[in-house]
């Protein structure tokens, strides 16, 4: 055989050998190939059945896909139905087994993605592979096999009470229930049955549910919130009536619907306004303070924390967000005793708009802000109003603490010309020699006219900062409120108006009332009606003097002056100034009716915000303080 024929056999034999070692290792190449494949397909096919929420689609090993289907629902059922990503990440295969982790992002209620990892095992069986059950869960590491989801929403956290003096509770949380209509299931009849329950306006709640169903919105549409008193006895007519949906919750409640309004604001639904210019706090479906203290500090009533998720099984692992933890109680001064002592009194005004304030005179604390009505603005301590004759007790010090002399005589003519200008006292009332404690006692005008006319133009606003009107005390006080505003004097008439609390004279009845406070104690000090709120409250001490003087005066007005009515008042004497500020409102002559003062350890003012011509302070706001005074003693 030549041997080149020997040398090819040779080469032939040698690659007919190399040709199976290599086949051998491609074909081995291939199986590993095809089982990486397998697996990660395996995995590809759980993660879009998961995204679907159609968990039968895949395959798997050691139960059935129906199984697998029910213990995917029952185990997140709790995350909702948000949408849902899932990602194939790195397959790691040792054989016939292996492990896909997955990367999941479930969007939450609240909006917010819940992110984690899952290692999901895969195994073969047969030729194919499928998802393997094992002894633990296959939707989250930390959940055990027949484990759950449990969301932790923020409504099983309380919002913080409002307190008074002492801890008394304000505004406790209590039942309440939340009436809505779902837009998919409620008729026009039963919306028509629903206004009637709830006394809305006739086609109000149809017109809402009629742009509802046309726009398509599934929103449902809140309608009122009752208190546990008011929902039962209109629960019969309620539960029963097509898309009409209840649901219960726990919500700050003051004694009565009315107590402390508008002070002490509500709690509601966010309105689409307050996600505008919060989007990060507010979210559609949330509750929150929507007026009054209730806004003001809803960040410290609210519960923290968003939506929280843990097992089921271990609810104090957090496994996103943050557990919901309770809001914080605000405390304020407020007084229960006298706050509603307060509004009581103040039914004696009928439908007139009206305010009470009491402070403590030893604190400066305000232990009461009433206003009536309940609703609308906060005149107790929003409002602004002349103060009329109850500004002459700031007048008075000035005069006082420049050496002016009480016991001086100053005549009280019924009118008095000033630089042109005719001043005249309410209804043409005058004094027969009197001194100025006679004057100040029966509310002379033009006796302050002639008191005050040698004052400098700073003078009568020095001695009212001095008393606490038109200080900046909004700090201390913790919620907004008008301090009052008496500027220098800027010419005679000016000069005039001021001294009986009228002109460019202004003051809402809680700078009224500090005033009194200050006088009745002998120092300013800043008052206080939310706790801890900061800023210097140190007494910053008035001229003795002038203060000993103005309490014989202010006596004098209730044992014979314009606050008569006074006498006889439960518990003690009481100490006042009473004020009628006149002026023309759209061409009508308008009389508003003052009394302040203070009794013991409650200094107060009242203001009824108008009363009939030839009513006075003395005969409409003096029986309002009365009245007040003997509930607070005797009730």
């Amino acid at each position: 055989m030549p041997r080149s024929t020997v040398l090819t056999a040779a080469g032939a034999g040698v690659l007919v050998a190399g040709g199976l070692g290599g086949y051998t290792l491609w074909h081995q190449h291939q199986q590993t190939s095809e089982q990486d494949d397998g697996a990660r397909s395996a995995a590809t096919s759980f993660a879009r059945a998961w995204e679907e929420r159609s968990l039968e689609k895949a395959s798997y090993v050691g139960t059935s896909p129906a199984g697998a289907a029910q213990n995917f629902r029952t185990a997140t059922h709790a995350l909702g139905d948000g949408p849902v990503s899932v990602e194939v990440g790195k397959v790691d295969r040792s054989g016939s087994t292996a492990t896909a982790t997955l990367r999941v992002s479930w969007t939450l209620a609240d909006g917010t993605k819940f992110d984690w990892d899952d290692p999901v095992p895969l195994a073969t069986s047969g030729d194919a592979w499928g998802v393997k059950i094992g002894d633990r869960s296959l939707w989250h590491p930390k959940l055990s096999a027949n484990d759950a989801f449990a969301v932790n929403a923020p409504s099983t956290a309380t919002r913080g009470e409002i307190l008074g003096r002492g801890g008394a509770k304000i505004m406790s949380n209590q039942t309440v229930y939340d009436i809505q209509i779902d837009p998919g299931k409620a008729t026009r009849s039963s919306v028509q049955q629903l206004e009637g329950v709830v006394s809305a306006d006739p086609g109000s709640l149809t017109g809402k549910l009629r742009q509802a169903q046309s726009s398509g919105s599934k929103t449902a549409i809140p309608v009122i919130t009752y208190r546990d008193s008011d929902y039962a006895s209109r629960k019969s007519r309620i539960e029963g009536l097509t898309g009409v949906l209840v649901s219960e919750r726990q919500q700050p409640l003051a004694p009565t619907r009315t107590f402390g309004q508008p002070l002490l604001g509500a709690v509601g639904p966010v309105t689409g306004e307050m996600i505008k210019d919060h989007p990060d706090r507010y979210r559609a479906g949330m509750y929150a303070g929507t007026s009054g203290l209730q806004a003001a500090y809803d960040q410290t009533l609210a519960p923290s924390g968003g939506l929280s998720v843990s097992p089921r099984s271990n609810p104090d692992q957090i496994l996103h967000g943050s557990k919901p933890q309770n809001g914080k109680n605000l405390q304020t001064t407020l007084d229960p005793k006298v706050q509603g002592a307060a509004e009581a009194a103040l039914t004696k005004t009928g439908k007139t708009p009206s305010a009470l304030v009491a402070i403590d005179v030893k604190t400066g604390d305000v232990l009461a802000a009433a206003n009536s009505p309940s609703y609308g603005i906060n005149r107790a301590l929003s409002g602004r109003y002349q103060p009329g004759s109850t500004l002459k007790v700031s007048s008075t010090y000035a005069l006082l603490t420049k050496g002016f002399n009480p016991t001086t005589k100053v005549a009280c003519p019924p009118d008095i010309v000033v630089d042109g200008r005719r001043i005249g006292n309410f209804e043409k009332e005058t004094l027969s020699d009197p001194t100025f404690v006679e004057d100040f006692a029966h509310s002379c005008n033009t006796a302050f006219v002639q008191a005050t006319s040698s004052l400098a133009p700073n003078d009568m606003h020095d001695a009212a900062l001095a008393l606490g009107i038109d200080q900046d005390w909004g700090k201390q006080l913790g919620v907004p409120a008008f301090t009052g505003s008496v500027p220098p004097t800027t010419g005679k008439v000016d000069q005039a108006a001021a001294s009986f609390g009228q002109g460019r004279t202004l003051a809402s009845p809680l700078a009224v009332a500090v005033m009194s406070g200050s006088v009745a104690r002998g120092s300013f000090i800043p008052p206080a009606l939310v706790s801890g709120q900061g800023g210097d409250r140190t007494p910053k001490p008035l001229d003795a003097n002038a203060v000993s003087q103005l309490h014989m005066m202010m006596r004098q007005v209730v044992t014979n002056g314009s606050g008569t009515v006074m006498q006889g008042t439960p518990g003690g004497d009481v100490y006042a100034k009473t004020g009628t500020a006149e002026f023309t409102e759209k061409g009508e002559p308008v009389v508003r009716a003052w009394l302040t003062g203070w009794q013991g350890d409650v200094a107060f003012a009242v203001m009824v915000e108008q009363v009939s011509p030839g009513q006075t302070g003395g005969t409409v706001a003096a029986p309002v303080a009365k009245d007040f005074f003997t509930r607070l003693r005797t009730g």
